[in-house]
């Protein structure tokens, strides 16, 4: 299939480079050109603006970094929204809020094209091992046509109905679920580690028998060894998710008191300069409370 890929960053890279071993031509764009060159190399075409890679009833995949960088290459003029026309497909796979997917949706059935939200969950790894989760959600028909290209990219696709916010509310939930049980790691091992108990030990035994799941295992021995390098998602971005679950929770009136907790941590670690970490380094504020000493 004939495709647009908008964001080649960490994630954007390896997918990209997934669909075209999948025996998809692609066409790209990115706000550094360089780092396109990986796929350059392969015959890629690499485009002088992000409408340029969309074409009338085709399909353009968007991995960004948040909001706003979305609505750039969607709302305005001569924006893929309207050279995707007739019948072309978005597919949005940023971590972005519900309700900037149903604005998004709803400016693209004007302007004659259709959006479906695809958000992911997986890091780097993940991606380029073609290994993410995705989640969808958007019109049947227009899923149905892409299903494809999602599997050229995941290991399975969760559909979550027709409403263009759903997929991405699933996303923001399983983020924030992931960064309170970081809370919750980083709390359990600082209250270890001062009663003289070796907080590696401690998280390979709690990660392989009551919580042997992903989160536990990957973010528990990071935690565990204040190992926060190399990074699979910025801790800024971290900030800017929680930001949005908190701000869904406004908008379907559902408190979320650890969420703002999180907010805070994610705001102390930028304050301390603590931005070129992984997102799991916003757990160093923990050992900073107890009085124990970071690397």
């Amino acid at each position: 299939m004939d495709i647009g890929f908008i964001g080649l960053g960490a994630m954007g890279l390896p997918m990209a480079t997934n669909l075209l071993a999948a025996g998809h031509k692609i066409r790209v764009y990115n706000r550094t050109a360089s780092k396109a060159d990986p796929l350059i190399k392969r015959g890629v075409e690499l485009m002088s603006n992000p409408a340029a890679v969309a074409s009338s009833g085709g399909v353009v995949i968007t991995m960004l970094a948040n909001d706003a960088a979305v609505e750039d290459v969607v709302v305005g003029v001569d924006t893929i929204a309207q050279r995707l026309a007739p019948g072309g497909i978005h597919i949005s796979m940023s971590t972005i809020a519900p309700a900037t997917a149903r604005k998004l949706a709803e400016y693209h059935a004007e302007s004659g094209s259709i959006y479906v939200a695809a958000p992911v969950f997986g890091r780097p790894d993940a991606a380029a091992a073609k290994r993410l989760w995705i989640c969808t959600s958007g019109p049947h028909h227009a899923k149905h046509k892409i299903a494809t290209i999602l599997e050229a990219m995941g290991q399975k696709t969760f559909d979550f109905g027709d409403n263009p916010g759903a997929a991405n509310a699933v996303k923001l939930s399983g983020n924030f679920l992931i960064a309170a049980a970081m809370e919750s790691i980083a709390e359990a091992l600082a209250m270890l580690e001062k009663s003289n108990i070796d907080p590696v030990a401690a998280i390979e035994m709690l990660s392989s028998t009551l919580f042997a799941c992903p989160v536990y295992q990957g973010y528990g021995k990071a935690i565990a060894q204040q190992r926060h390098t190399p990074i699979g998602f910025h801790l800024p971005l971290g900030l800017k998710d929680i930001d949005l679950v908190l701000k869904t929770g406004v908008e379907v009136r559902a408190p979320m008191p650890v969420a703002s907790l999180l907010r805070d941590r994610f705001i102390a670690s930028i304050a301390k300069g603590r931005t070129e970490l992984d997102w799991s380094g916003f757990a160093l504020g923990v050992r900073d409370d107890a009085g124990l000493p970071s690397r």
